[in-house]
């Protein structure tokens, strides 16, 4: 699958890799619902580190479609909820 990274680019990433980044999209979700401003911001960097090192980065110039589209890390909680489908960040695979 081809994940955009907002602000930083694309990568490739294994279906085999989703089950560890859905577990660290369900508990994005769950701060998000409590208003865990703290959690919120330590998960969406862990998700985001483990898209980065799980998966393969394109080139600059690859105009691949993504399929995904992840929030940048500076993105604030509302720009976040914004994003979310009834999945979360990530479908389940």
């Amino acid at each position: 699958m081809i994940v955009r990274i907002m602000g930083e680019g694309q990568v490739e990433l294994a279906d085999s890799h989703f089950t560890e980044l859905n577990k660290l999209d369900d508990e994005l979700l769950t701060e998000m619902q409590s208003g865990d401003e703290e959690g919120f911001r330590r998960t969406l960097g862990a998700l985001l580190e483990a898209v980065r090192r799980m998966g393969t980065p394109l080139p600059d110039d690859a105009l691949e479609p993504s399929e995904l589209i992840l929030p940048s890390p500076d993105a604030s909680l509302e720009d976040v909820r914004e994003m979310l489908s009834d999945d979360g960040l990530i479908p389940e695979v």
